[in-house]
Parts: structure tokens; sequence; C-alpha cells
């Protein structure tokens, strides 16, 4: 009789090996496994970066931006940002004679969206939405010059009229670890304006943080990224 129940045992031992080392098993405990590996904190920290491209735009040209933003990183897979910036515009028109020139704060307020199937690596693909806003006055002038028709001088001059405009704007970028938590990325920016209000004399030739004039544009930025 105890022969019997030794023999029902290990038959019993045998069967259940036998059974976790099937697919299904095998499968399931794979699933466990990931799913515990899986399991890391919401909050992972935060990223604070700075643009260099808007900076060596404007050292070049006539117009350009300074920016910086915080990013929050939720489960590295959800990525809220603020970023914050100022630009400036000073430019001339050789063919109108219009001087142009302006300088505000813009704000940014949006989330970014990791694409890798591995959200856990220290690099990143991601796509994102913003809503941008900027308040901004402008200074416009033109020299005294004669009419082409009448021939008497005209002139024209617009000081600190204020402009504001409200766009959205759809982000694809990529985020690479270097070393520590030296980050770089790049981002491209497709913008769209959504209301604004333009200055009496029309079309306001730069808008802070949205760039030149247009119903929509692209934009670009090269950051220098400290991830905490």
């Amino acid at each position: 009789m105890r022969r019997l129940t030794i023999s029902t045992f290990i038959s019993k031992v045998a069967f259940s090996l036998l059974l976790a080392a099937s697919p299904s098993a095998a499968s399931a405990q794979g699933k466990l496994f990931a799913l515990q590996k899986d399991s890391v904190p919401l909050f992972r920290g935060f990223a604070l970066s700075v643009d260099v491209a808007g900076p060596i735009v404007k050292a070049l040209g006539d117009y350009g931006e300074y920016e910086a933003a915080l990013r929050l990183n939720l489960h590295d897979q959800y990525f809220p940002v603020f970023e914050l910036g100022y630009g400036e515009a000073d430019h001339n028109d050789e063919v109108t004679q219009i001087a142009y020139s302006t300088s505000a704060p813009y704000f940014r307020i949006g989330c970014d969206l990791n694409l890798l199937k591995n959200k856990h690596t220290p690099n990143r693909i991601y796509g994102g939405l913003r809503y941008a806003f900027t308040s901004y006055k402008v200074d416009m002038s033109r020299p005294t010059v004669n009419d082409p028709v009448w021939g008497n001088p005209t002139s024209f001059e617009i000081k600190g009229e204020s402009c504001n405009q409200h766009w959205a704007e759809i982000v694809i970028g990529i985020d690479a670890k270097i070393t520590g938590p030296l980050h770089l990325g790049w981002n491209i920016r497709y913008k769209r304006r959504l209301s604004h209000k333009d200055c009496s004399a029309g079309n306001t030739w730069y808008i802070p943080g949205y760039g030149k004039y247009g119903d929509t544009r692209i934009g670009a930025n090269f950051n220098v990224i400290i991830d905490i």
C-alpha cells in the first residue's frame, strides 16, 4: 500500500512537470515574466533640454529663437512637455524698404508618445502634439519716398502694435543617449495656424516661435538634453 502511494505521488509529480514543459505553459510563464519585467514605476524622472538650432539661425540671419523645455517621463511611454522660448526678428526688405522688428516670449504645451516597441531603452523615437501661443508687439516703418503716381512724399510708421497667434504642431523626433544623462535629439514640426491678430498694416513678417508668416510651415529643433 505504501509503494502504491509513493508510486502515485511520483506519477503526479511527473505529470505536472510534463504540463509545465508544454508550449502553452511555457507561453504563460513567459508572459508572467514579461509582466514582471515591465513592472516599472509610473514616474521615471524628467529631462531638461535646450535647442541649439535657433541661436544659429539667428546668428546667420535676421530672425531666430532661444528655447528650452521641461519634459516628464511617465512609464517610458508618455512624455508631457512644456516648451518656453523667446523669438526675435530685425528685418529690412530691400524691395519695399520696410523695416520690421519684434521680440517676445512664446510657449508650447503638449505630450509625446514613445513609438518604439521596447520602450524602456535609453533611445527613443517619438511622435507628439503641441498647442502654442505668443503675444508680441510689432514695429514697422518705411523711409520717406515719392509716390510714383502723385509725386508726393509718403512714409509710414507703426510702433508697438499688439499682435498674437495661436497654433498647433505635429512633432516627430529622435532622442539618442550619448553618455550618462547626456542625450542629443532632433525633431521636425509641422505647424498649423489656428487663429491670429495681425497689425493694422497687414500680415506680420515674423511670429515668435512660429517663424516667418504663413498658414502652415515646417520647423526643426536640435536639442541638447539632460535626462534626470
